[in-house]
């Protein structure tokens, strides 16, 4: 063997040998996450992970349904490192699908409430939003709501909106019923409050809000984020339908406000692993979190921390404590309780 030939190949051996027994996160500086948010408040927040790490963030977006799918067909080869969604049902379901593994960090343990996150660590919470009472101000007093229950009363007959039950917010919020009060409650509540209803449950929460904001009710059913961000659009109209209406956080003399979240979890076969554990570690951090309040109106994981005007505006409030991996476990039962309410 010539001498340059033994150079040539020592240096290829040797530089293979060191990629063989790198950890991935030093050989690959990026990581994909499969996303069912489209807010550009993430991007940028993406950039800024960018700017601080070095490794590029790849975004791929879609309805968290077709998200898990995908990563179900594309198995082992799937590029996928994070599955973002909005609400923990959605979670429970991926990791109920066997797609998500355990991500463990003690900043995440430290940055994410133990009722935010998986009891195993397979997905954490980085915003939250609460389903609350959205109230005309022309029509309904403050001290006339009291909580999700009241709205079953004769009281709010032809007086309330709400959307499909086929969305999983309301899935959600019946199955923290479901789990206070037992399904034969939640029964009676979701079958008188679909007898309350001004219309047929129709579009999006932001409708429903419109709908009280132009008298079709007096009270909906809606996601706090919904309200901050009809008052921060562009459109005059929205803003003026922000100003009709009120937020009101129920079951504050009992268990508290219904809360969900957005999170995310590390996926099985993520090719980079310790990249997806550094960025929900950046999304639970302080950067983060003092970002998501002002950009869409979600409120952080230290709720009470928020220093945004505008959430500040709708009051504190007290929050349900129940883990949020149970509004997975019960979603079935409240798919079915819909479905027996004709709730549509």
């Amino acid at each position: 063997m010539n001498s340059k030939f033994h150079i040539s190949f020592s240096a290829v051996f040797f530089g293979l040998a060191a990629c063989l027994f790198l950890p991935k996160a030093a050989i690959s500086k990026e990581v994909t996450i499969y996303s069912h948010r489209h807010y550009e408040a993430d991007d940028v927040l993406y950039a800024k992970f960018t700017e601080k790490t070095g490794i590029k963030v790849n975004v791929v977006k879609a309805s968290a349904d077709a998200l898990l799918e995908r990563i179900k067909t594309e198995g082992k080869n799937s590029p996928a490192d994070i599955l973002i969604a909005a609400d923990a049902g959605r979670l429970v379901r991926a990791h109920d699908a066997g797609v998500l593994q355990p991500a463990t960090s003690s900043k995440l343990q430290a940055q994410v409430p133990k009722n935010m996150r998986d009891s195993g660590n397979h997905w954490h919470a980085f915003t939250v939003r609460a389903r609350v009472l959205i109230y005309s101000k022309e029509r309904v007093k403050p001290s006339e709501l009291t909580s999700y229950e009241d709205l079953a009363t004769s009281k709010w007959k032809g007086r309330i909106v709400a959307r499909s039950s086929t969305n999983i917010y309301n899935q959600s919020l019946l199955a923290s019923i479901v789990a206070a009060a037992g399904e034969k409650k939640a029964t009676e509540w979701a079958t008188a409050v679909r007898g309350n209803m001004a219309r047929p449950p129709e579009g999006s929460d932001r409708d429903q809000i419109r709908a009280v904001a132009a008298g079709i009710a007096d009270v909906a059913i809606a996601n706090t984020y919904y309200v901050g961000l009809l008052a921060n659009s562009p459109d005059p109209k929205d803003r003026a339908v922000a100003a009709k209406i009120g937020v009101f956080f129920p079951n504050q003399d009992g268990r508290g406000a219904h809360i969900n979240i957005s999170g995310g979890g590390v996926v099985k076969s993520a090719p980079n692993r310790e990249n997806a554990i550094k960025l929900l570690e950046f999304l639970t951090g302080p950067e983060a979190q003092a970002s998501f309040p002002e950009t869409t109106s979600e409120y952080p994981l230290d709720i009470s921390g928020t220093q945004s005007k505008l959430l500040k505006s709708w009051g504190t409030f007290k929050a349900d404590k129940l883990p949020l991996q149970i509004l997975g476990e019960k979603n079935s039962d409240a798919v079915k309780i819909f479905a027996r309410a004709r709730w549509k």
